[in-house]
């Protein structure tokens, strides 16, 4: 299922990863999110608890169709449909963390709780983080925003091509993913595989499982999303510095900001891991040896806490509006969140939703998501870590609930139609999430919602869950709604492939081939299934 990211749209201002973080705006007309409460984990005002309770008690709220009662779910409903043991939240308001509460246990089947100095992965949410420092040795004179990186790196250079010879890498396009780079993220390391360095990472040496890091295309031409850019940024600062990456690290960010539950080790040391989370699937089992370990830090390799990623926002607003400075000056925080590409700025994205001042990351790593908001004008934001596949599907909704209580003036991460169908999916079953389907594209709703990447991406889901006859449903109901598009066929052949029905998959692949006769996938599918 390794090409099932490239067949759903993703949402434009999140990464892509990692993560599969799907697009979202469905019309809220349908969807009702309501307020509620429960008893915080540390202690907290009466209003505080009163919003706690809303938050949770009734998080997301849909009418179904005829014969369906409506599906109304509060906050330990939507982790057991999602199968997460654990979720972490903080809740910024007015500049300031209102509270913060963990939900659940460490891990599925355990019976340790977790609290809010649980360590959870932070997969690319490590991106801004690593960027704020990169930036700290800007302003101390150790690097150069603009300047070809291979005049500062030492112990590996950026391969020279057609493609640099009037344009170069440079750390500004690194942060914003414009300097032309391959390798959008990475996979990790189980327990027990050996770990590459980082060099090896970017020559695609094994024992590293990736491809080499190349520029593929005209830096500063456009931004395509490359963990493998970020990775070079990694090895940047360390060549000028001389210090380890984590140690680097503590010293210009998470120390400043007291961060004390973050790290960039990887592997993890044997006292922080006896705070960590396991890694979770979306079926529900525990990542085998419970986490992977991730030798490429900057991009993906952050253990954190919701209130440590909370205090960073923070620091980046208030320094955004020259109130505190701890890392960067008021100065290099704007640049920091002006966008150099579209919503791309230097590590965050931002104008999410196209809201001016939002910014944020969404990040994954196996077994792990986690999601972070902030919208800097009004000091409201939020950041919701589980130790789950599932979990920016289920920080969507939370958040949406967040956002309602604390009166956003908009929430830039509202549930996608595709996450609402899912969650329809596993609560009442894939009929009925089919049938809602039906209901909103006849209502008109909004077209980039309702479409063949909407159910693509709700087979996909099931696919990876483990329900082979429900996503084979749903890609069967894509094709017949889109007969003339290849890849609802392409998807169809891919299910019937894991069910192995070969001669299904091979007609589903060949009709998908013969409206695109450019379909990769299909064609290397195909060929192996006739082999």
């Amino acid at each position: 299922m390794g090409s099932w990211k490239l067949k759903i749209r993703t949402k434009a201002n999140w990464l892509r990863f990692a993560h599969a973080i799907l697009a979202g705006t469905i019309a809220f007309a349908s969807v009702a999110v309501r307020a509620r409460r429960v008893d915080p984990q540390q202690s907290v005002d009466l209003s505080d608890g009163e919003r706690i309770h809303r938050i949770e008690t009734d998080v997301f709220s849909i009418t179904l169709g005829e014969g369906e009662s409506p599906l109304e779910l509060n906050l330990l409903r939507l982790m057991e449909l999602y199968k997460i043991p654990a979720v972490s939240v903080a809740v910024i308001d007015n500049y300031k963390i209102a509270w913060a509460k963990a939900y659940g246990v460490t891990e599925a089947g355990g019976t340790t709780p977790v609290t809010t100095h649980t360590l959870f992965q932070a997969g690319s949410i490590s991106k801004p983080v690593t960027a704020a420092g990169a930036l700290c040795l800007v302003e101390r004179g150790k690097l150069s925003l603009d300047q070809d990186v291979n005049k500062k790196l030492v112990s590996w250079k950026v391969p020279e091509n057609e493609f640099t010879q009037d344009q170069k890498v440079t750390l500004r396009r690194l942060m914003s993913h414009s300097a032309g780079l391959t390798v959008h993220g990475f996979p990790g390391y189980a327990a027990g595989q050996p770990i590459p360095t980082v060099v090896q990472v970017l020559n695609g040496e094994k024992p590293a499982n990736t491809e080499p890091v190349r520029v593929f295309f005209v830096p500063g031409t456009k931004s395509i999303y490359s963990g493998g850019g970020i990775t070079i940024e990694q090895l940047l600062m360390q060549d000028v510095t001389g210090k380890p990456f984590p140690a680097l690290m503590d010293e210009l960010v998470l120390g400043p900001i007291g961060m004390a539950d973050s790290t960039y080790e990887q592997p993890l040391s044997p006292a922080r891991e006896a705070f960590a989370a396991s890694g979770t699937y979306i079926s529900g089992s525990v990542v085998p040896g419970k986490r992977h370990v991730y030798p490429e830090m900057a991009a993906a390799g952050l253990w954190t806490t919701p209130t440590d990623l909370a205090k960073f926002a923070i620091e980046i607003t208030l320094s955004k509006q020259n109130r505190s400075n701890r890392v960067l000056s008021q100065s290099m925080t704007r640049e920091m969140l002006t966008p150099v590409s579209d919503h791309t700025a230097l590590g965050f994205f931002v104008g999410i939703g196209d809201i001016p001042d939002a910014f944020g990351h969404g990040g994954a790593d196996e077994g792990f998501q986690a999601q972070l908001i902030m919208l800097a004008d009004s000091g409201h934001g939020a950041v919701v870590m589980a130790d789950s596949d599932n979990g920016i599907n289920f920080a969507d909704f939370l958040i949406a609930s967040i956002a309602k209580e604390y009166a956003w003036k908009s929430n830039p991460a509202k549930p996608s139609t595709f996450s609402i169908l899912s969650l329809i999916a596993e609560a009442r079953g894939t009929n009925v999430a089919l049938a809602k389907f039906a209901e909103l594209k006849k209502s008109g709703a909004d077209q980039n919602e309702i479409d063949e990447f909407t159910l693509n991406g709700l087979g996909y889901q099931l696919l990876r869950g483990g329900h082979v006859d429900d996503a084979i449903l749903v890609f069967k109901r894509n094709v017949a709604e889109y007969p003339n598009s290849w890849n609802p066929y392409d998807s169809l052949g891919e299910a019937y492939m894991h069910a192995g029905q070969k001669n299904l998959a091979i007609q589903n692949y060949e009709k998908s081939i013969a409206l695109n006769p450019k379909n990769q996938n299909g064609i290397d599918f195909l060929k192996k299934l006739k082999q």
